[in-house]
């Protein structure tokens, strides 16, 4: 029984969004110029269930370049409208227009000079008629069988704050690296905005050898410096080669001296490298699709800077 009754609900908000389309008009777009061109913020507000709307419109606003901030009507009342100034813009969340803490903040909005842009579904209302731009979120039913609980209401005007906040995206050209700034703690984030450098082991705490070095010093230095590998180089210092264990399991597996072998013989000659300026997860993908755990970091020289393995990449956590 709960299935069928999901999938009406569902039916009924998605038809519900869609017929948001037909409503969009000049007002969609002159309330976008007004958002992008103000030297303020967008303070959002609503009450009730449409006030939970606002926080998160509130937050993608804030997290794609539209500095944003979620205003409580009610506390607004009570000298939280000190925040408000008169480059910002207030958009106002109310499905009936008339919500009381909503209205009475209308004359005090006017006297401050802000811009009011409403969210409504009632074009008629105090808060529409009093609005600089309004835009349409009427519905014709809630999802909910009594009619009361707000449900499709809400949703439309989470899609049509969507709507806002993209438009401002596209408006104001918000790149990835902008996205990144705002979301720095998490994995899209980081993925977008740590570097090499950021994360690489550095060459003082990475070993580094001359290709005629023995191997059994090779090792004794990776074990002393906790590392995974070492980086083998020529008399100026640059990288011919890297030295990992699984060069150490397969000449074992050849049938190879280990004890009497100098770790030129042993290397893998010429390896992959990476600079230290490209992405973090750009160094990611290049260990997934060559399938090895470390790759050295080179200067324009081909002269190593340090190495990065796998498990830095995981314990930034970008994947």
């Amino acid at each position: 029984m709960s299935v069928p009754i999901a999938k009406k609900v569902l039916m009924n908000e998605s038809r519900a969004v869609a017929k948001l389309v037909s409503k969009l008009n000049e007002d969609f777009t002159d309330a976008v110029d007004l958002l992008a061109s103000s030297k303020g913020r967008a303070i959002v507000t609503g009450m009730g269930k449409p006030g939970f709307i606002a926080q998160k419109v509130s937050a993608t606003m804030a997290s794609t370049g539209t500095p944003s901030l979620y205003l409580h009507p009610a506390e607004a009342l009570h000298g939280d409208l000190g925040r408000v100034t008169r480059d910002d813009v207030i958009i106002a969340f109310s499905n009936s227009g008339e919500t009381e803490e909503v209205v009475r903040l209308i004359p005090i909005i006017k006297k401050i000079g802000s811009g009011l842009i409403s969210i409504t579904g009632n074009k008629d209302s105090t808060l529409a008629v009093n609005s600089d731009f309004v835009l349409d979120s009427s519905v014709d039913k809630e999802a909910c069988p009594m009619g009361l609980a707000p449900t499709t209401s809400t949703t439309a005007m989470l899609a049509l704050g969507d709507a806002l906040a993209i438009a401002l995206i596209e408006k104001k050209k918000f790149q990835p690296q902008d996205f990144a700034m705002f979301h720095p703690g998490g994995s899209l984030g980081k993925r977008l905005i740590l570097r090499v450098e950021d994360i690489m082991r550095p060459i003082t705490k990475t070993p580094v050898v001359g290709g005629n070095t023995m191997v059994k010093d090779v090792l004794v230095k990776i074990t002393e410096m906790r590392a995974g590998s070492a980086s083998v180089v020529d008399g100026k210092g640059k990288l011919i080669g890297i030295f990992t264990d699984g060069d150490l399991r397969r000449n074992f597996e050849q049938g190879a001296d280990i004890r009497t072998a100098k770790v030129k013989d042993v290397m893998t000659c010429s390896p992959v490298t990476i600079s230290k300026d490209r992405l973090a997860a750009e160094a990611f993908d290049v260990l997934r699709r060559k399938k090895i755990d470390e790759i050295p970091v080179v200067d324009d020289k081909n002269r190593p800077l340090g190495i990065l393995d796998v498990q830095d990449i995981l314990e930034a956590g970008l994947v």
